[in-house]
């Protein structure tokens, strides 16, 4: 039987003196010498971000870190409310809502502009086929559209500008523009680029892997519901939604 390679991890290790996160000495290299984001990007990446990379990776964490009276925040809310010894079960309660009809659905937008980028000189007629292939199967398309930014979501044209003063080649940006034209025209109507479409161009431009993208938003969300379960602490507000979702929906017999 063939032996398995034993396997082996690339992030950390530690001696009897000092600890190493991806090579780099914590004590004497990174600590009081690198941000938050630069160690989020060396730790994901294994090597320390440019400038652009830097600028996009912060104003994303940035935008993703708070959107108010959302399900994850309720969730947070309320398990805090089952559970106030627990801070971390509330967080980690609202973070499992990170998925793919909330905040994550940048995956599946980077996936799309991923097609259109390869297109090559093709780009307009694959944007085309992908948006037309959205509306005659009634699905909705990944990082476009929002209920309350309309017609357009304020966040976007920022994280583009962000990004492009940065000095990125700006690929994945103009896919997600003919993307977006696509959209408008099939549609016959405007739909906004929502964040986490334009989260997953830039992020694109910052060459973080697709797969780890929802992963961002994870980080950020965290320091978010943070904040959250703190004003729940001081202000507390699980118990009117409790009964606001017990008024809004009543009970009803099978057989009525």
């Amino acid at each position: 039987m063939a032996q398995r390679n034993k396997p082996v991890t690339r992030i950390a290790h530690h001696t009897n003196d000092a600890i190493f996160v991806r090579g780099e000495n914590l004590v004497d290299d990174l600590i009081g010498h690198i941000s938050f984001t630069d160690m989020i990007f060396l730790h994901l990446m294994g090597r320390r971000p440019t400038s652009a990379q830097t600028k996009i990776l912060d104003a994303v964490l940035v935008t993703l870190m708070e959107h108010g009276m959302t399900p994850s925040a309720i969730a947070a809310r309320m398990t805090y409310m089952g559970a106030p010894e627990a801070l971390q079960g509330a967080v980690a309660a609202g973070l499992l809502g990170v998925g793919s009809q909330f905040i994550g659905t940048m995956e599946q937008a980077a996936a799309l502009i991923d097609q259109v980028r390869g297109a090559g000189d093709g780009a307009t007629d694959e944007a085309r086929e992908i948006a037309t292939h959205h509306r005659e199967n009634r699905l909705h398309v990944p990082g476009f559209g929002h209920h309350l930014h309309r017609p357009d979501d304020p966040r976007t044209p920022r994280l583009f500008e962000v990004a492009e003063q940065a000095g990125v080649n700006g690929g994945h940006i103009a896919a997600l523009r003919a993307l977006s034209n696509a959209v408008d025209a099939v549609y016959e109507r405007h739909i906004t680029i929502n964040a986490t479409g334009s989260v997953a161009a830039v992020l694109g431009e910052a060459a973080i892997p697709i797969e780890i993208m929802r992963g961002i938003a994870v980080i950020s969300r965290a320091a978010g519901l943070v904040g959250h379960v703190h004003e729940e602490r001081r202000t507390p507000a699980g118990r009117v939604m409790w009964d606001v979702a017990a008024e809004a929906i009543p009970y009803q017999d099978n057989d009525s």
